[in-house]
């Protein structure tokens, strides 16, 4: 659901750049005032695999595929404000690195995907869950806020493409809805079977060497499965291009890793698994430095 330059024009970027750094201040205030903190080594992991999750297309309808979103599971696993700024994290370096995203509309992106992508765990974190919860209820639980963060981040695309003029309301919304309600209903089942798995070694803090499991996921997912990861159009990729809006897609910045490709390989599934190892180790490092910011 990364929108692209040129598709978003206008006061529309400015004014979801503006609302986007006012919500990751409020964020990065509460990361600096909570008691409850990821480990460092925590927090770097599950934010590079969040990056790899994001790499592995999957079909979905009529030639459309769709990827793990990872707001709910980075709420679920870090806490509200860690679980936020991983997720932001992830689309800077979508967007800077690998132009998954364009910098114009960056704020956008940020806004729906790592912002109001959230919202759904927040209100099951704060609102819902109790102490003795069992633990297939919260996966259930999550699995259901990460199928309504789908739905509630494609609606705000949907609101942005029409402020913006690109498309009536009317029609982008209950085309985006239809399609990212398949999408949804996958990465809810996928953040309700990855949540128990992950969340007993990351809560676990007696345990030094829990990161290595999400952090050995993550390479798994982007060095061995992302290669074989379906090809076709994502949701806002489809809709725009049955829409008619597909040809606003320019980029207006020159990312290193461009389209998840090694410049010094040729294009292919080498190419794809290097530039996925990167974006790990890159995810990986600059998460665990974010981290020890907010000691």
């Amino acid at each position: 659901m990364h929108i692209p330059d040129a598709m978003l024009q206008g006061t529309v970027c400015p004014v979801t750049a503006a609302v986007a750094a006012l919500g990751l201040s409020a964020t990065a205030y509460a990361a600096w005032k909570t008691a409850k903190k990821p480990s460092a080594l925590s927090f770097a992991a599950v934010s590079a695999l969040i990056f790899a999750a994001q790499m592995l297309n999957f079909p979905v309808h009529f030639g459309t595929s769709g990827h793990v979103l990872g707001a709910a599971l980075a709420v679920a696993l870090l806490g509200t404000p860690f679980g936020i700024l991983s997720m932001s994290l992830a689309v800077l370096m979508q967007c800077l690195v690998f132009a998954d995203g364009g910098v114009s509309v960056l704020g956008a992106n940020l806004l729906n995907m790592a912002i109001i992508a959230a919202l759904p765990a927040v209100i099951v974190r704060k609102f819902i869950l109790k102490e003795n919860t069992a633990a297939a209820a919260k996966a259930t639980m999550y699995g259901v806020a990460a199928l309504v963060s789908v739905l509630l981040a494609s609606t705000a695309c949907s609101v942005e493409l029409a402020a913006a003029g690109v498309v009536p309301l009317g029609k982008v919304l209950p085309s985006m809805l239809f399609i990212h309600l398949l999408i949804g209903l996958c990465e809810g089942a996928l953040t309700a079977a990855l949540y128990p798995v992950f969340a007993g070694q990351i809560q676990t803090a007696d345990n030094k060497r829990s990161w290595l499991v999400p952090f050995g996921a993550a390479i798994l997912a982007a060095f061995v499965l992302s290669p074989f990861a379906c090809q076709s159009p994502d949701g806002l990729e489809y809709v725009a291009g049955m829409l008619g809006f597909g040809h606003l897609s320019s980029a207006f910045f020159a990312a290193p890793f461009a389209d998840y490709s090694v410049p010094l390989l040729s294009a292919g599934m080498f190419s794809t698994a290097a530039a996925g190892l990167i974006g790990v180790a890159l995810m990986f490092a600059s998460g665990y430095g974010l981290r020890r910011l907010f000691r």
